[in-house]
């Protein structure tokens, strides 16, 4: 990385898919400024770059909120429906070979964890399919829920009762682990666990039990460590279905991610950064 980078004024970085950590910014003296995509990284240390007196600029997100809303939903059906086993089961010229049979929506019970703007559009797809919605969150309020048309529910009922269940939280130190061994054990036998935010929201070990005892079906666009490996435990999983962290990646995203990178590079150059980030709160 810093062979690569050292003598760049300027980079701009899609999302958090290589970190920077103060180790590695404390190597790149020529760097004035640096662009990401969106306004979060997990992976980048922007107090560290903002300290060292490096411009962080950031991005809109386009319709990322749907298109992550979307991926959900089409990871939901993928699991209920096994289809990536029937599609592998056709090219292989195994015809309804190696299936098992699906899972209906309509009548189920999904139990989304978070309610924000994705979550709130996961439920809304979801009473299309005529499914019953439950939610809960640390701060969910029966008003917010009604709001979205859903239910309120406490955390062990959603889990006890819920067909699937779907994160949709933003990943903090309150956050992490908000599904516990204990939690995933409260899951209904065969449940579906959807996860196209974070990872660590997930207890990993308990998780992979889970999955490893088929006590779950896991549809996970996220991660514990990524890129991942071919010979991670989950990959030779029968009841899994893995993408790869790309929710948000659709044309229409990355359409306002470069041109905001390409107009905040130009104004840098003319003296006048836009979309600035400020150091974040501890």
């Amino acid at each position: 990385m810093v062979d690569a980078l050292f003598d760049c004024d300027i980079v701009l970085a899609t999302r958090e898919r290589t970190p920077f950590p103060a180790s590695l910014i404390k190597r790149l003296p020529n760097m004035r400024m640096f662009g990401l995509t969106g306004n979060r990284a997990a992976l980048i240390d922007i107090t560290e770059m903002i300290d060292r007196g490096i411009t962080v600029c950031y991005t809109g997100g386009g319709p990322s909120v749907a298109a992550t809303a979307e991926l959900a939903l089409g990871l939901m059906l993928a699991a209920a429906r096994d289809i990536p086993a029937g599609d592998g089961a056709v090219r292989a010229g195994r015809f309804q070979q190696g299936t098992r049979s699906g899972l209906m929506l309509s009548g189920k019970t999904i139990g989304l964890i978070g309610l924000g703007r994705i979550g709130a559009l996961m439920a809304r797809y979801c009473r299309a399919l005529d499914m019953r919605v439950l939610a809960w969150s640390p701060n969910l309020t029966s008003e917010r829920a009604a709001a979205a048309g859903v239910t309120l529910a406490g955390k062990d009922e959603l889990l006890a009762q819920a067909d699937i269940v779907s994160l949709h939280l933003v990943l903090s130190e309150r956050t992490r682990g908000i599904l516990s061994p204990g939690d995933i054990s409260r899951m209904k036998a065969g449940a579906i666990l959807v996860n196209t935010s974070r990872a660590n929201l997930v207890d990993q070990d308990a998780l992979t039990e889970a999955v490893h005892s088929r006590q779950l079906i896991a549809a996970l666009d996220v991660h514990a460590t990524e890129p991942v490996s071919v010979d991670q435990a989950m990959n030779f999983e029968r009841n899994t279905i893995l993408t790869p962290h790309y929710g948000y990646s659709v044309d229409e995203v990355y359409t306002e991610y470069y041109q905001h990178s390409y107009e905040n590079a130009l104004a840098f150059l003319e003296g006048k950064p836009v979309r600035v980030l400020d150091k974040p709160s501890s």
